[in-house]
């Protein structure tokens, strides 16, 4: 089976390709093609993956292009991992949001509309390309905003794209952690949209475990949310948040953090990993210690912002080890070899969420088998989290017209619909300040 990653030369490459190491079983992927625009990371991260290789019988074979229709043709599933404008256009992201005294995390706010706007129109066309060049390929995405672009890329591929994102198995897995339940036994009910959801139960042995977590200080801060919201307003929502909606919540805090840190987060990034694709050059340098170093650093520093406005301390080890390569592995076997299993994926809602329509994707429990991801049934959310959901979807909507007709007027108003955006004449210096600074949005008119 061949598996093509897109953005192949990107940083978090080899943790799929060793998720890929652990599985033997028959149907497993024998070939991965790294495709990338830029051919000095791709040879960085195929440096890696050999020395990963070296030993394992019967490894994937790794092949690397700058060719999309090369790497396109003969896959199975498509992963895309893109990153449109580099970690410095994420820089710029957040600069130019900051300026403006808003927010500017790369999925949430300011931020991740400028992100989705230079991003949508590339994956489309990747849409495009893989119907016609791969039309029984499914694509795993995993490109931030990943709802809005799973969104963009359904809209040509169907359900043959299916949105994957690690926060909320993340959250799960702590959840079951803290009540002493092992993950894979609890059903997560979860709902929303990428980076913005809730964990609304944890049921073990048909037994909700969740309110006796909300009723238990102790156990609310002895985990990463529970300390990054406060116990006392987990209680008020009856409900878990996925850790994005800290941006919603304690908005404030968190672009004041950001706003007195040294450098933004994409800075960090963008310097960290420009040291460690450098190091890869140098031959007596072991390339995959170097990137254990470097993610170990990356890892630590998550949400570094938050966390210190919250004061809820330094991440745990075990919330370390990543998570999004082993959702995209399970998806993958469920769907080649008909594993049935459940995930929380973002797909089309297909009526699943009443407020939204059915083509509006979201993120939510899952059933995975060889006809893809079928989402599954959930209750109503309550109001307040309902008109949270209604307009960030209402904001992904203008951002795709906006991409689709190259209006500035429309992406002006993307900007301004947005809850973390606090008045019209700031959404314009917004889109001055992003066309300014993005030739990937020279298209706006």
């Amino acid at each position: 089976m061949r598996l093509t990653i897109l953005g192949g030369g990107g940083f978090r490459v080899p943790l799929v390709y060793g998720a890929l190491l652990g599985d033997h079983a028959e149907g497993r992927v024998t070939r991965v093609v790294l495709h990338d625009v830029d051919a000095g990371r791709l040879r960085a991260i195929a440096r890696v993956l050999a020395e990963q290789a070296a030993g394992v019988p019967d490894a994937p074979e790794v092949t690397t292009t700058t060719d999309l229709d090369e790497a396109l043709r003969g896959a199975d599933f498509v992963f895309s991992a893109i990153r449109v404008g580099g970690l410095e256009g994420r820089a710029h992201d957040e600069r130019v949001a900051l300026a403006e005294g808003v927010l500017g995390q790369e999925t949430v706010g300011a931020g991740g509309i400028a992100y989705g706007l230079r991003t949508v129109p590339v994956a489309v066309d990747i849409a495009r390309r893989v119907a016609r060049l791969a039309p029984d390929a499914w694509v795993i995405n995993f490109t931030n905003p990943a709802g809005l672009v799973t969104e963009a890329m359904s809209r040509h591929l169907g359900d043959r794209v299916i949105g994957i994102c690690d926060s909320p198995v993340g959250l799960g897995r702590r959840i079951a952690r803290v009540l002493g339940a092992r993950p894979r036994e609890a059903w997560i009910d979860y709902v929303g949209l990428n980076h913005l959801g809730w964990v609304r139960g944890l049921r073990v042995a048909g037994r909700d475990r969740l309110p006796g977590l909300l009723a238990d200080p102790a156990l609310l801060g002895s985990f990463e949310e529970g300390r990054l919201f406060g116990a006392d307003w987990l209680r008020s929502l009856g409900a878990i948040p996925n850790e994005y909606l800290h941006y919603y919540y304690f908005n404030r805090e968190a672009v004041d953090s950001y706003r007195r840190a040294g450098r933004t987060r994409g800075a960090f990034l963008h310097d960290q990993q420009a040291r460690f694709y450098a190091g890869t050059d140098d031959p007596g340098v072991s390339a995959l210690a170097l990137w254990d170093r470097t993610r170990a650093e990356r890892e630590a520093t998550y949400m570094s912002e938050n966390r210190e406005a919250a004061g809820a301390g330094e991440r745990e080890a075990d919330d370390l080890s990543g998570g999004y390569e082993k959702v995209a592995l399970a998806l993958m076997r469920a769907v080649a070899r008909d594993e049935r299993t459940t995930l929380i994926l973002n797909v089309r809602n297909r009526g699943t969420l009443s407020p939204l329509d059915a083509d509006a994707v979201i993120e939510v429990p899952c059933l995975v088998d060889a006809g893809g991801a079928h989402p599954v049934s959930v209750g109503p959310l309550p109001d307040h989290a309902t008109g949270l959901v209604c307009a960030v979807k209402a904001v992904e909507r203008e951002v795709l017209a906006a991409a689709r007709s190259g209006s500035r007027a429309t992406a002006v108003k993307a900007f301004a619909l947005h809850p973390l955006v606090d008045s019209v004449n700031v959404a314009r210096r917004l889109v001055d300040g992003y066309t300014a600074v993005h030739p990937g949005l020279a298209y706006l008119a």
